[in-house]
């Protein structure tokens, strides 16, 4: 069982950045596929990028790309998510997910086995 906690959301105007953090509590807690994912209102929740245990592999999305690194410290079973350049299309709910070991990184939400309970970012123009 792994516990999620997001924080570092927050309001930034367009060409700002933020970066989010996601504390994972848990005995095996470093041993997880950690990933983001965020949703803006009535659209649906969409992977942003994710991260191998290891730290070896990491996948981003397009619209992300070059932008957003994703990156952990298992010393610190922690996951971040370093936003740059950030446009008004990036306001959504962020939220950290973690997999299952053995499983790698996967964009399709359901996948997923643990959820925070979300962190809101606000671009402004």
């Amino acid at each position: 069982q792994v516990q999620l906690v997001e924080s570092g959301g927050g309001v930034v105007q367009a060409g700002g950045s933020l970066r989010l953090s996601c504390a994972a509590s848990g005995r095996t807690a470093n041993r997880y596929a950690m990933g983001w994912f965020r949703q803006a209102p009535g659209k649906e929740r969409e992977f942003v990028a994710g991260i191998t245990w290891g730290g070896g592999t990491t996948r981003s999305a397009g619209s992300v790309k070059g932008r957003f690194t994703i990156s952990r410290d298992n010393a610190k079973n922690t996951v971040y998510l370093q936003m740059n350049s950030l446009v008004p299309e990036d306001t959504a709910v962020y939220y950290c997910a973690a997999r299952t070991p053995g499983y790698t990184i996967d964009v399709v939400p359901t996948t997923w086995d643990y959820w925070g309970q979300g962190t809101q970012v606000t671009v402004s123009s």
